[in-house]
This record gives structure tokens, C-alpha cells and sequence, in this order.
């Protein structure tokens, strides 16, 4: 029996390991999804197997090594070799153990790294990516179909044999046929989804799947964590760690119950599945479920709206009279699917932007360079350009003229707030979308007929403003209605591709230093004529002044001298005395006078008239020595 339990083994990951390899070529030839999905759970099914199989070998060298044993001690010739129970009498025992003791632990973790890494780099490949063309469509549904057909017929026989016969070894292979099987079918229904008009539906159960393989990893995980905590039952067989009870359950989900009750027991070390309790529930499970059931269904007929929120109300798709619109509070409807309610955020400040797509990783940076681009994606919109026109139409023959617009990459953020639910659900199936196709519109037609200069410079504000109003008219208008009031419309980095950029900065740089330079010239005139006429006007003053003196000087000495003749017809001998003495003192002010007598024409008289603070070093008298 073991023999056949090994060779029940061995084909069972031989089966998967080469429908695993033609799930491969299948999934390249069909480039599905779901199909390549499958190949990773198929693969990990085969390590799986490949551990089961070995530990089935190790266990079956085991039990013969004790058959062994028993024999040679029944013989009398060989009793006293083998009368202890020494563990190094049995190798292939503690060979078994050995490997649960440590490289089970250390696969299971590899399996769960495995199965964590795989679900991560496939979702993360697959959220990227659009939904899928299947090639060759009718071939790989054949194909997998009969993967799926020759799987589920092994897996369930091998189900069958090891529920029946106790062999836990076997279990792991058996469910990843199944799961397999299961796969393989759900692979050709995704296919078939896609032929019938839904291609979609094969990316979106790739998705599914990947969420399916992350959980298989945390309950690896979790089962590693538990088996650490377990009570451990002396005789009692170990939970295999590797074996996955989420992909036994997918595989039998009949078995629900009774692997419920092998968990429970295994985990607590006691018959739970013995108790009262788990009979009752293992009984009444069905109604239990119907009565869950039902009391979720008629949940759904009580509704709460948040104070920011409003509701549309629809009977079988329908509007219902008199309750059309909700208000914020508590409501009743009927269960659904008869009445639905379609819920939106009046009261929230919902907003789009034109011009360009945002990159989150963007968004903190502080500064806005031209030659930088700073979202995800930028979009140029053409401006006229009244100077390009001036330039064109003065200048330049017919045939160079130039078109008179220029590219600007402008960014608009648009805010927007419902006011009218059953416009804005009612109208339009995308009323979101038609409201920025609105808003880009208007964008444009604005911005064709705005001066380049103007609207990067002081008409940023003016243009938010006429925007702003444009949108909400057009918005507004019969044909539209959408329901909406733009709150804010804001124009903000405005400047240049990224692409001319350099080129429009060198030519702002020349206009600016044209700028400057006109404005030094225009100060060193300004400088130089006030410096002209300042010097001028000196001249003329000093002139003036030297008038003034000069006439004012001839007034003096023509009144100093009529003054005179009347001084010297009065004294005729005394004036001219006094006039030559006066002269005197004034031409002799300053020198050495020196006075001598008549009447002693030998001496000398010096007066020395200057005035003395204090006496010099040269005026101390010396007293001669005393003899």
C-alpha cells in the first residue's frame, strides 16, 4: 500500500508539474492574464508536491525500517544486538525527523516569501496594464480545458485515497490538482468572457487571483506563528506547514466543516468538534447562513445620508414620485434590487484640472522651474501673439509671414460643486467628463484670442475670472444643464513648453538687458542735462553776483570819496596826517619796527611789542658761577 501511495505521489507531481509547463506555453501563445496567473499557482504546486513526496519517502523508509526492526528481533540469534531502543538504531527515523524539524520550517517560509513576492510583482505588473488581446483564442480554451479535465480527475482520486485512508501526504498534491482544475476552467471562462464581448473580465479575475495567492501567504505565515504556540500531543502527527487550508477549502469546499474540526483540534488539543455546540452549528449551518442572508438583504433597505450628501432614489430603474431626491438623514426604502439609491456629495468641493496630469511625487516641491516639467504630463495650448502680429503684418512679404501664435503649457485647476442632482446624474452618463471637455473648450477658445504677454503677466486674474464665467454659462446652457456651479478656476504656471524653454528664457533675457541698457542711456541723459543745466544756472547766478559787487564796490568808493573832500576841506592838515598814518599802520601791520631818537644818535631803542603767555627756554638768565 505505501508503494502505491508513493506512486500515487509521484504522478501527481509529474501531472503537475507538465501541465504546469503547457499552462506556460499557453499563456505566452494566448498572452491571457488569468493563464499566467495560473502558471505561478501551478508552479508553487509543484514545489509543494515535490516536499510532500519526499516527506512520503522518508516516512515509508521509516515504517519499513521498524518492520525490519520487529523481524530481526523475533530471531533469537540477533536479540542482543538489538535490545535497546537507541536512536542510532534507527536512521531513517531520525532522518524523518530531522527534515520536519527544520527544513519543513525553512521551506514553508521560502514558500511564503515565494508566494508574497509573486502576488506583489503581479499585481504591481498588472495594475499597469490594459486588458488583454487573447490570441488564438478557441486553442487555448481547448487546451486548458483539457488541463482542467485530466487535473480534476487525478485530484479527486487522490482526494478520495487520502481521505479515506488516513494519508495526510497525499493531501497536498490532491488540492493543487483540484486548484488546478479549478483554475484551468476558470482560465477558459475568462477567455470565453472575452470572445462574448466583455474583454475585461480576464484582467479582472488575474487581479482576483493575485488577491487569492496573497492571502494563501499570510495564512502560511499565520500557520507558522500558530504552530510555535500549539499543544503538542504525545503520538499525535504534526500539521503539515506547508499544506495551505485556503487551497483546501477552494479545492473541497464540501469539506468546510471537517476542516474546520481538524483546525479546532489540532490547534486546542482537544475534540472539538466532539462539543454540543459545534453538532448544533454543523446542523443548522444552512438556516443559520439563510437567516444572515436575509437579515443583510433587508439592510439594505434603511438609508443614512451623511449632512454633506443628497440621493436619487429609483424603484426598478425608475424614478420614484415624490421621493426623487433625498435629503440628508435617515430613510426607508425597499430591499434591494427593487429600489436602489445612488448617492452623491452636494455639499463637497469636487475639482478637475486642464492642462495637465498631476504626479503625486510632484507636488511638495516648492519651486517652479520653465526648463523643469513638474507634473506627470503637460499639455500646450496655443495663444496669440500681438506683437508676432504687428511684426508679420508691417514687415515680412506675404509669403514669410509667420503664424501670429505662440504654445504655452497652462495649468487650470477647476472647482466645481453640485447644485442640481437629477441634472447632473440624469443628463449625461459622464457628467464628471462632459464638464471638463466643457471647461477645456472654453480653456481654448480663450486662450486663442488673449495676447501671450498679457495673460503671463498682469491679466492672470482677469482671465480666471472670464474663464470662470464662460464654463458656468456653458454649463448653464439648454443644451448642456449640467447642473453645476463652478466655484474657482485658477490660472496659475503659466509659461513655456519645457522643450523651448531655454530658448524663451535667452530671449526674455535679451529683452530684459534691451530693457536695462535703455534705461542706464535714459539716467546718463537725464544725469547729464540736470548737470547742464545746474552748471548754467551757477554761471548765470555767479554772474549776477559779480554784478551786484562790482556795482555795489563803485557805490562805496564814489561815497568814501565825496566823504573824503568834506573830511579835507574841513582839515585841510590834519586829514592828510591822519589818512598817511592810517595807510602807514595798515602797510607796516605785522613787522619789526624800530624806533631812533635824534637827539642820541648812538643809541639803539628795540621794542619788542609781541605778546608773551609764558617766558621760553631762551629768556632764562643764567647767574654766573660764584667765584
Amino acid at each position: 500500500m505505501d508503494r502505491n501511495i508513493q506512486k500515487n505521489g509521484l504522478i501527481n507531481l509529474l501531472l503537475l508539474l507538465g501541465t504546469g509547463l503547457g499552462c506556460v506555453l499557453v499563456a505566452q501563445m494566448a498572452g491571457s492574464h488569468t493563464g499566467e496567473v495560473t502558471v505561478v499557482f501551478l508552479g508553487l504546486a509543484v514545489l509543494t508536491a515535490g516536499v510532500s513526496y519526499f516527506q512520503m519517502r522518508l516516512e515509508t523508509s521509516e515504517r519499513l525500517e521498524k518492520l525490519e526492526f520487529e523481524e530481526l528481533k523475533k530471531a533469537k540469534s540477533s536479540a542482543a544486538m538489538f535490545t535497546s531502543q537507541d536512536a542510532e538504531a534507527f536512521p531513517a527515523e531520525r532522518a524523518r525527523q530531522q527534515f520536519e524539524r527544520w527544513l519543513v520550517p525553512i521551506f514553508s517560509v521560502l514558500m511564503a516569501l515565494l508566494q508574497g513576492g509573486a502576488a506583489y510583482w503581479m499585481w504591481d505588473r498588472f495594475s499597469k496594464a490594459q486588458a488583454p488581446v487573447i490570441r488564438l483564442p478557441e486553442v487555448a480554451m481547448s487546451l486548458y480545458g483539457l488541463f482542467a479535465i485530466v487535473q480534476f480527475l487525478l485530484g479527486k482520486y487522490s482526494a478520495g485515497i487520502a481521505r479515506l485512508e488516513g494519508q495526510r501526504l497525499l493531501r497536498p498534491g490532491a488540492n493543487s490538482l483540484l486548484l488546478g482544475a479549478y483554475l484551468c476552467f476558470l482560465s477558459t471562462a475568462a477567455i470565453a468572457a472575452g470572445l462574448l464581448g466583455f474583454p475585461k473580465v480576464d484582467y479582472y479575475v488575474a487581479l482576483v487571483l493575485c488577491v487569492l495567492l496573497t492571502l494563501v501567504a499570510l495564512e502560511t505565515l499565520a500557520g507558522l506563528v500558530l504552530e510555535i504556540y500549539r499543544p503538542r500531543v504525545k503520538g499525535k502527527a504534526a500539521r503539515i506547514l506547508y499544506e495551505s487550508r485556503v487551497i483546501g477549502l477552494l479545492s473541497q469546499p464540501e469539506s468546510l466543516f471537517t476542516t474546520a474540526a481538524h483546525a479546532l483540534d489540532y490547534q486546542f488539543g482537544f475534540k472539538v468538534s466532539e462539543t454540543w455546540f459545534y453538532q448544533f452549528a454543523q446542523r443548522a449551518f444552512g438556516w443559520i447562513f439563510l437567516v444572515q442572508l436575509g437579515a443583510l438583504w433587508l439592510s439594505t433597505s434603511f438609508v443614512i445620508l451623511e449632512p454633506s450628501e443628497q440621493a436619487l432614489l429609483e424603484r426598478f430603474g425608475e424614478s420614484v414620485k415624490g421621493r426623487e431626491v433625498l435629503q440628508p438623514g435617515f430613510h426607508f426604502k425597499f430591499p434591494w434590487p427593487i429600489d436602489q439609491v445612488h448617492r452623491y456629495s452636494t455639499e463637497a468641493i469636487q475639482s478637475f484640472h486642464i492642462g495637465f496630469i498631476p504626479d503625486p511625487t510632484k507636488e511638495k516641491e516648492k519651486t517652479v522651474l520653465w526648463t523643469v516639467a513638474h507634473y506627470k504630463e503637460e499639455f500646450n495650448m496655443l495663444v496669440a501673439s500681438r506683437e508676432q502680429t504687428d511684426s508679420t503684418t508691417t514687415n515680412a512679404p506675404d509669403r514669410l509671414q509667420s503664424v501670429p501664435v505662440n504654445l504655452l503649457t497652462v495649468s487650470i485647476p477647476v472647482q466645481f460643486q453640485i447644485k442640481d442632482v437629477r441634472a447632473w446624474a440624469y443628463n449625461f452618463s459622464d457628467a464628471p467628463a462632459m464638464l471638463e471637455k466643457i471647461a477645456t473648450r472654453e480653456v481654448v477658445r480663450y486662450l486663442v484670442g488673449v495676447d501671450i504677454n498679457e495673460v503671463m503677466a498682469t491679466g492672470r486674474a482677469r482671465a480666471a475670472e472670464v474663464l470662470r464665467e464662460r464654463i458656468q454659462r456653458a454649463a448653464d446652457e439648454p443644451t448642456h444643464n449640467l447642473g453645476v456651479k463652478v466655484v474657482y478656476v485658477g490660472v496659475q504656471d503659466i509659461h513655456p513648453p519645457v522643450t523651448v524653454a531655454p530658448s524663451y528664457e535667452a530671449v526674455i533675457g535679451a529683452m530684459q538687458e534691451k530693457e536695462a541698457k535703455i534705461l542706464v542711456a535714459e539716467g546718463d541723459r537725464d544725469k547729464t542735462n540736470t548737470l547742464t543745466r545746474a552748471e548754467s544756472i551757477q554761471k548765470v547766478r555767479e554772474a549776477e553776483a559779480d554784478k551786484v559787487r562790482r556795482l555795489t564796490a563803485a557805490k562805496a568808493r564814489s561815497a568814501q570819496f565825496n566823504d573824503q573832500l568834506v573830511a579835507f576841506a574841513k582839515s585841510p592838515t590834519v586829514y592828510p596826517q591822519r589818512v598817511y598814518l592810517h595807510t602807514f599802520a595798515r602797510a607796516s601791520a605785522g613787522t619789526r619796527k624800530y624806533i631812533v631818537t635824534p637827539t642820541n644818535t648812538h643809541e639803539v631803542f628795540q621794542f619788542n611789542l609781541e605778546e608773551k603767555v609764558r617766558q621760553d627756554l631762551t629768556d632764562v638768565i643764567i647767574p654766573p658761577a660764584k667765584k
